[in-house]
């Protein structure tokens, strides 16, 4: 990340926003009693999270980030790859992810992401996610940063694809967001 996301991604205003929207984003959607976070960056999600679910856990790629966030959420934090999930089959009743998938290098890394994610899915287990779409203000913030948007309008194949239930949810939010469900089956 440049130092202006750096900087916006870790602000008082961003977690702020999180917290005022996070809400809205799982309305509609029951997470169950053990959550899986892939990608909690700088933990503002982690925050809104930790407080929802019965049980939560996070998976960082970033060592340093990582380290970090151990210092506030201790073991709930793991160091790891989303694309390479170190939890066996089956464990979580949910996986979720905000604002993160942008991150993730190229689109075959993004469905082994979307892939994994359903491998720890239990039956019937929820992917629920959340990212940004493309915009002039998008593409300032991420100069010399990596960013794959996703493809709302391939998305529902590419989740199916990797083993979810056929009919994924993806919608595209007013706000320019883009958010997802699908359901393992």
């Amino acid at each position: 990340m440049n130092r202006m996301h750096r900087r916006l991604c870790s602000s008082a205003d961003w977690a702020t926003k999180v917290a005022d929207r996070m809400p809205r984003d799982l309305a509609d959607v029951d997470l169950g009693d053990d959550v899986l976070e892939i990608g909690p960056g700088y933990g503002t999600t982690t925050r809104v999270l930790v407080d929802r679910v019965p049980r939560l856990t996070a998976v960082e790629v970033d060592e340093a980030s990582a380290t970090r966030l151990r210092v506030e959420f201790g073991d709930r934090i793991v160091h790891g790859d989303g694309t390479a999930l170190p939890f066996e089959d089956g464990r979580f009743s949910a996986v979720v992810c905000f604002t993160m998938l942008h991150h993730v290098p190229s689109r075959a890394l993004q469905d082994r992401l979307f892939a994994e994610a359903r491998r720890v899915l239990r039956p019937g287990g929820v992917f629920r996610g959340v990212d940004s779409q493309l915009s002039l203000r998008f593409r300032l913030l991420h100069v010399g940063d990596t960013m794959v948007v996703v493809d709302p309008g391939t998305l529902p194949e590419r989740l199916t694809t990797a083993g979810f239930a056929p009919g994924p949810q993806v919608e595209v939010m007013p706000d320019t967001r883009l958010r997802f469900t699908a359901r393992r089956p």
